[in-house]
């Protein structure tokens, strides 16, 4: 494992711990508050940010695991781990959505009494501490699936305080106690949104769908010089930043194998990111009177 990649572990998993902090601290007042006023809004926001708490710290632990090197049987590491964390943080989020969908249905029917202006506080403190957070994991998100599982928990939890805040602000203006339940449908609706767009990537990777279009790799691959078929290709991803290639290529008889290998690697690396290449490079067998096909980049053609 690179230097580089282990101090990028270090950065992400204080900019977790950091964050961590931060949404244990909101969600005991939170909590507290949301059953003072009777909010809805706020007991959800609190639900949410205990999924949230959840999340930051099965990130945590799995990016802690994913700086581990590769050992035993594990000859990948630990990479994985963090789209396994991903994953889990997507199904938590639907569940969430699907509990306060609910619950803010029997709400809207039945409304209790609610405080607007606790919850305009409230919620304006979280909008402070969620900021911080979003500042946090921000740009490590960028580069790790399983920070930006995360981080769209944190992400989701900014723009419901925001919803919220502005909630308890129409009920301590109008005493329309129903702006609160409506404010958790919206909350549910960034929660539904974030889920699907993390679990669908993360469900690409976990059922190792190609990262690029194979056909557009192999026809690059047979662009090169001296190589005349590529077979057995296979692209997948390890886990976040670890897209990886695999393929059998016959070159031209006579034709360096060595050369024309690093070509292809470097080929991969820069033109799709494929910077992990397993390449087995042989020789074409040579046309001869028997009648053999003689392999080309087209196919196959029947000796004369």
């Amino acid at each position: 494992m690179s230097h580089t990649h282990t101090e990028h572990s270090r950065d992400s998993g204080r900019a977790l711990a950091l964050a961590l902090a931060l949404i244990v601290g909101l969600l005991a007042a939170e909590a507290v508050f949301g059953v003072v006023a009777h909010s809805l809004a706020l007991l959800a926001d609190a639900g949410h940010l205990l999924t949230d708490a959840a999340a930051l710290g099965l990130a945590l632990a799995a990016a802690t695991f994913a700086g581990r090197p590769a050992r035993g049987r594990w000859t990948f590491g630990f990479r994985r781990l963090e789209i396994l964390a991903a994953h889990v943080n997507g199904i938590t989020l639907v569940i969430v959505g699907v509990v306060i969908v609910y619950t803010a249905i029997r709400r809207l029917v039945d409304p209790p009494d609610v405080r607007g202006g606790i919850v305009l506080v409230v919620a304006l403190a979280g909008v402070v501490v969620n900021l911080g957070a979003v500042a946090l994991l921000r740009e490590p998100s960028q580069e790790s699936l399983n920070i930006r599982g995360a981080f769209l928990h944190v992400a989701t939890d900014l723009a419901a305080f925001a919803g919220t805040a502005l909630a308890g602000g129409l009920v301590l203006a109008t005493g329309w106690d129903r702006f609160d339940p409506l404010a958790s449908l919206v909350v549910a609706a960034l929660i539904f949104w974030s889920s699907f767009s993390l679990l669908s990537e993360s469900t690409r990777i976990l059922l190792e769908m190609s990262p690029d279009e194979p056909r557009d790799v192999a026809a690059e691959m047979l662009a090169v010089p001296g190589v005349v078929e590529v077979h057995d290709l296979h692209l997948w991803t390890v886990g976040s930043g670890f897209p990886s290639v695999s393929a059998h290529v016959l070159v031209e008889p006579g034709a360096d194998c060595h050369a024309i290998r690093l070509e292809l690697a470097n080929l991969l690396r820069e033109r799709f990111g494929l910077t992990h290449s397993t390449l087995q490079v042989e020789h074409a067998h040579q046309p001869t009177a028997t009648g053999l096909p003689v392999v080309t980049a087209r196919g196959t053609s029947p000796e004369a």
